[in-house]
């Protein structure tokens, strides 16, 4: 029964000997010569402007989530499209409700004013 499991711990075996032995190899051969410039922070060739560890607005990751939430809708409009015509009426029904159900909730999220930036 074992067996069967080889080729997948034999697999595993030779991607973790690979890992670790590129980590080990870069930092055995790699330049080792750090200075000030090198190890600030890279921001897009701009200074550093305050801490990295700077706190964010919970609005941020609501709109970052309602982004999420309301964009997943495309992964299930793609597929209903290409097999819309052997739906018929039922698949035609079936989206309705999805995209009422998508709406009203947006409606609810502009009514609470999750969506404004202020």
């Amino acid at each position: 029964m074992l067996g069967a499991y080889l080729p997948i711990i034999v697999l595993v075996a030779i991607a973790a000997v690979f890992g670790l032995g590129a980590l080990t190899f870069s930092s055995l051969i790699g330049p080792k010569k750090p200075s000030a410039v090198k190890l600030a922070p890279y921001e897009c060739g701009c200074e550093p402007v305050g801490s990295a560890r700077e706190r964010f607005s919970v609005k941020f990751y609501i709109i970052a989530m309602l982004f999420i939430l309301f964009d997943i809708e495309a992964v299930f409009l793609y597929p209903w499209s290409v097999i819309f015509k052997r739906l018929g009426m039922f698949g035609v029904m079936e989206m309705g409700v999805f995209i009422v159900i998508l709406f009203v909730g947006y409606i609810y999220v502009w009514k609470k004013g999750a969506l404004e930036w202020e």
